[in-house]
């Protein structure tokens, strides 16, 4: 599955994860290397992308007043998920699958 390093034109899901939150204006469709964000948690974002690890690791990271520990990483199909927001789960299974479709 693309999008690590793939650039545009391949969608990756992305999981990012921080101890710290996230601000709490990256959720939905905001500004940035990305198409939507879903807020899963304060610090727990899906992030739906056609761009690079890299570029969407650098938004995030700079997004933190801090430099808090931050791990982000491209989502290879459907996770398990349990516990998670009404929705997440189907959220990540469209886009995964939209991924496949076009890989």
């Amino acid at each position: 599955m693309g999008g690590r390093d793939a650039g545009p034109g391949t969608v990756t899901v992305y999981l990012a994860w921080s101890p710290e939150p996230f601000d709490p204006g990256l959720s939905g469709v905001v500004d940035g290397p990305w198409r939507e964000i879903l807020r899963a948690e304060d610090h727990l974002l899906l992030v739906d992308s056609d761009d690079t690890l890299s570029r969407v690791y650098h938004h995030l990271k700079w997004s933190f007043e801090g430099s808090p520990p931050l791990l982000v990483t491209a989502c290879d199909g459907a996770p398990k998920l349990k516990g998670l927001p009404a929705g997440t789960t189907s959220w990540v299974r469209a886009r995964a699958g939209a991924a496949r479709g076009r890989a």
